[in-house]
């Protein structure tokens, strides 16, 4: 269509003739359609965040702070699938070159496996990543499914003490990389490397739980949002868009709270309205089934895992984690029909405090 402009006697031509209708048109649907736009996203936001506007994690991009190399990506693809088991669970831990190295930390937690009831088998769903070459060196001589994770430029070999800045860049990375595992499908059980495993605790996780984690404290009642204390050392995660948009804005909190842990970072988040708005399933697990030294569970007949939490110190974890080993042998030394007698006899913690070694 030619468009034609008429001249209302003034220099220039009247502009409201020079668009044609099918321009107007056009334009009118545009703003239209802008508006809408507005509209929809602004709703989501108010859904999302239980009734309250506000800017939350979900409108934030898919940004990650690790960067895999296109190789390293491939490894991790590789080993994520070979791990897996059939409903694609893996177990995952995280380490650098101070956890890794002989007698140290690695050793304990590989042969709380191999000793434990029904635990040796979950070797094969063990992935351990490394946060420095040397870890992942010494990984790849004890097991089979070993991924390296190195930031140029950042040494985290060394002992990290907790709350130290290394510790917290260690923490957070974590988060990140679990984010990354949810996204790639995978449900995982994460455990810190000085957790024992002593029975097969996958009976024990609840069906109905997007997000199971162990606590320091348990008070009782696995759906306590208030009350429960928290502890990110051990957690089983299904892999939904609920988990992901979780830890999305788990990760993205920690500019929230600058100095902070993940776990600090989720005790003030775990109550955000957020969570409720995307419907996440949280499930608090009993330390009788999941204790640590924080907490101790209580009965060998029901323990599943012992956490060398309320720790500071990796020379006390390593004496404490050992003595565990060997009050788990001690149990077992013991007839099955007179085990009952001795359910409850644990010598930790013996070497372990809170308190910082001077």
């Amino acid at each position: 269509m030619q468009q034609t402009c008429e001249n209302d006697g003034s220099e220039t031509p009247n502009l409201c003739h020079c668009i044609n209708s099918n321009h107007y048109n056009y334009l009118i649907a545009a703003v239209v359609l802008l508006l809408a736009s507005v509209s929809i996203v602004l709703l989501i936001s108010y859904d999302r965040n239980g009734g309250r506007f506000t800017s939350t994690a979900s409108l934030l991009p898919d940004r990650h702070d690790i960067y895999f190399s296109e190789s390293e990506h491939i490894l991790l693809d590789g080993v994520l699938k070979k791990a897996a088991m059939d409903d694609d669970t893996v177990i995952l831990t995280v380490l650098n070159a101070a956890w890794a190295k002989p007698g140290s930390v690695l050793d304990q937690f590989l042969e709380s496996f191999r000793i434990g009831d029904r635990t040796l088998r979950l070797l094969d769903h063990l992935v351990i990543v490394s946060m420095d070459i040397q870890a992942y060196n010494r990984c790849k001589s004890v097991h089979s499914n070993c991924v390296p994770l190195s930031t140029p430029g950042v040494d985290f070999s060394g002992q990290s003490d907790f709350m130290t800045n290394g510790y917290l860049k260690m923490m957070w990375k974590r988060i990140d990389l679990l984010w990354i595992v949810l996204q790639k499908g995978y449900n995982f059980i994460f455990t810190d490397t000085d957790v024992m495993w002593f029975r097969d605790p996958l009976p024990m996780f609840y069906k109905d739980g997007d997000f199971q984690i162990s606590c320091d404290y348990f008070r009782g009642n696995p759906l306590d949002i208030q009350n429960n204390l928290p502890n990110g050392g051990f957690n089983y995660v299904k892999s939904n868009r609920r988990t992901i948009e979780f830890y999305r804005f788990w990760y993205a909190s920690r500019l929230k709270y600058p100095g902070r842990n993940d776990q600090e970072v989720l005790n003030f988040i775990k109550a955000d309205p957020f969570i409720n708005g995307i419907g996440l399933k949280i499930r608090f697990l009993d330390t009788a089934y999941f204790g640590g030294l924080c907490e101790k569970s209580e009965d060998f007949q029901k323990v599943c895992t012992m956490h060398a939490n309320c720790c500071i110190g990796l020379s006390r974890k390593v004496l404490d984690l050992r003595t565990m080993l060997e009050d788990w042998k001690k149990f077992l030394s013991f007839a099955p029909n007179i085990r009952n007698l001795h359910s409850s006899f644990w010598s930790v913690p013996k070497n372990c405090s809170m308190q910082p070694i001077i």
